[in-house]
């Protein structure tokens, strides 16, 4: 086994098998997702989209991946919103691909060949939320409404946040706009998600076992990831002295960002359809947000001509006569 990944990684980086191989090496100790269908133009299909705060700056987007700096990630962040409970933010490294993968402008062709790999594990989809970049870039990949699998055992309440390098010691050697990314990204999620900071809110891989996924600090059967030159190394003791209090003292520096207004709700629905399309305007040409499976309970704000809003504060509708009143207001 060790020759055989040894010979693997002497491969030409570039080429996606690698990417496949490594990825499932690295991913072995995740839990199979179930598979979802790929989306149809319509207004009631059979397949969930991710959503897409309306009002966010979008630096770039290809699919499902959207690319940001970070001031318009903390733009994007703020407006948008997450019913799952967030505990914990995961850090990872992508060991494959490495900086020697990286050329300035590919983030989006990394981006697909590791979810290529993943799917190739079972999943529905790639397996982190967001993924940073040695240039400071940062992308959202799965949705914050979906559990990632970055830790078995620490999925559940997390966001699993990859960062593109292997940072074992001895290979990549991080950049500074990367750097300052990582830092800063974690210290909007702890601000978003109400996150004190602390080796019980940030967590590595290499802290949990990769048979039984519990928390071990490093003992037993664990990976190196996020590597063992990640600030300085992977250990619990080397994070808190080294990683989280950067993220404390940014969080602190954070200027205080008030919620969005909210309208009053006016009744609660659940989803009636197979799949019900969200858009950004109540008309059936407006570009599509996301899709609600049918069961979902929403909660509608304004009706408009057969069309019901239902975010408080952002234009996002469904045709209303796909939704069915269980609690009215009143």
């Amino acid at each position: 086994m060790r020759q055989e990944e040894t010979r693997i990684q002497e491969l030409d980086s570039r080429i996606s098998t690698l990417i496949v191989r490594q990825e499932l090496d690295r991913r072995k100790d995740q839990e199979p997702l179930q598979q979802i269908q790929p989306a149809e133009p319509s207004d009631l299909t059979g397949a969930t989209a991710r959503s897409i705060p309306e009002g966010s700056e979008m630096r770039e987007q290809e699919g499902k991946f959207i690319l940001f700096d970070v001031a318009e990630f903390a733009i994007w962040l703020n407006a948008l919103q997450v019913t799952r409970t967030i505990s914990l933010i995961q850090n990872h490294h992508t060991y494959i691909p490495s900086y020697r993968d990286f050329n300035g402008n590919n983030q989006f062709e990394r981006l697909a060949a590791m979810e290529t790999a993943h799917l190739q594990r079972g999943f529905n989809e790639i397996a982190q939320n967001l993924t940073t970049f040695p240039d400071g870039t940062l992308a959202a990949c799965r949705p914050f409404e979906s559990a990632p699998a970055g830790i078995k055992g620490a999925n559940n309440n997390g966001i699993c946040m990859e960062n593109l390098g292997n940072f074992d010691t001895g290979h990549d050697s991080m950049t500074g706009p990367q750097r300052d990314c990582i830092i800063r990204v974690n210290a909007l999620l702890c601000q978003k998600f109400s996150l004190t900071p602390s080796s019980d809110s940030i967590v590595y891989h290499h802290w949990y076992d990769l048979t039984t996924g519990t928390r071990t600090d490093g003992k037993g059967n664990t990976k190196t990831c996020p590597g063992t030159g990640f600030f300085g190394g992977n250990a619990v003791s080397v994070a808190q002295a080294n990683f989280i209090p950067l993220i404390g003292q940014e969080l602190r520096n954070l200027p205080v960002v008030p919620p969005p207004a909210e309208s009053a709700t006016l009744f609660t629905a659940q989803v009636v359809a197979d799949s019900l399309n969200v858009r950004s305007e109540p008309d059936p040409s407006s570009g599509m947000l996301a899709a609600l499976a049918r069961g979902t309970k929403v909660q509608v704000f304004e009706e408009r001509n057969g069309w019901a809003r239902i975010d408080p504060t952002e234009s996002h509708w469904v045709k209303g006569s796909f939704l069915q009143k269980i609690d009215p207001i009143g």
